[in-house]
């Protein structure tokens, strides 16, 4: 089947503004937009930039937005977005991000503040010498904030950032830091606080639950982000 990618072009070194592309293309319903992209790439126009790495749903570096849902490319089968011949389907760079080239963005601020969370673990005290074992419960409290792959596409979906409604450290932070803030083996959230209980921490989300829509591993982001709004307000209610 033909389809249609309609691709927004931007190079902030020559282009005054954003303007879309039309490529034809021959496709199966079955096949990967990456591989659309990828053909567009090596036998249409090779200035084409986009980022892509394993190609199997893992690095999260091909998120973008492909009708005006953030999804990962490699994840996206034409079938999908695409239901008859001669189809368009609309591809744009991630929001909230500035735009490198074409569907290439600027990670930096994204990754900023997921340092700033500390996503590392923090034992309460010396370092263990054997192994630390975890019950199943205690495992469960933080299984599905270890499933982000850092692909942004909570951060581009939330309203709040897209609208600029607040300086927020973004939805995948949080989960990051969630990962370690329920982790029975980390110290917590204490040294975590000065920056979730900040004015750009966990407030200003206003549960659109865009981020979990979104999200290609299916991570309940905004129960994350809720769960670690209560353990804060118990926090600061018991003291330190």
């Amino acid at each position: 089947m033909n389809i249609i990618p309609r691709i927004l072009r931007y190079d902030p070194r020559t282009d005054e503004a954003p303007k879309f592309q039309d490529f034809e293309v021959v496709v199966e319903p079955t096949d990967r937009l990456l591989d659309a992209l990828m053909f567009i790439k090596r036998h249409i126009d090779g200035t084409l930039c986009f980022r892509k790495s394993c190609a199997h749903g893992i690095c999260g570096s091909d998120a973008m937005i492909i009708n005006s849902v953030e999804r990962l490319a490699c994840k996206t089968l034409i079938r999908d977005v695409a239901g008859q011949e001669g189809a368009v389907v609309t591809i744009e760079p991630l929001k909230s991000l500035p735009v490198q080239r074409d569907l290439m963005v600027d990670y930096g601020r994204f990754f900023e503040t997921y340092r700033r969370v500390k996503p590392f673990l923090m034992p309460p005290g010396e370092a263990e010498t054997r192994e630390n074992i975890q019950t199943p419960d205690e495992r469960s409290r933080f299984d599905d904030a270890t499933k982000c792959i850092l692909c942004a596409a909570c951060y581009s979906a939330c309203p709040v950032l897209r609208n600029k409604e607040a300086d927020f450290i973004g939805p995948a932070a949080v989960v990051q830091a969630a990962r370690f803030v329920f982790d029975s083996r980390d110290k917590g959230l204490e040294p975590r606080l000065d920056v979730l209980d900040g004015p750009d921490g966990v407030r200003p989300c206003k549960n659109h639950f865009e981020c979990t829509r979104v999200c290609p591993r299916g991570i309940k982001v905004t129960k994350n982000i809720n769960l670690t709004k209560r353990a804060i307000k118990e926090f600061k209610e018991r003291g330190p």
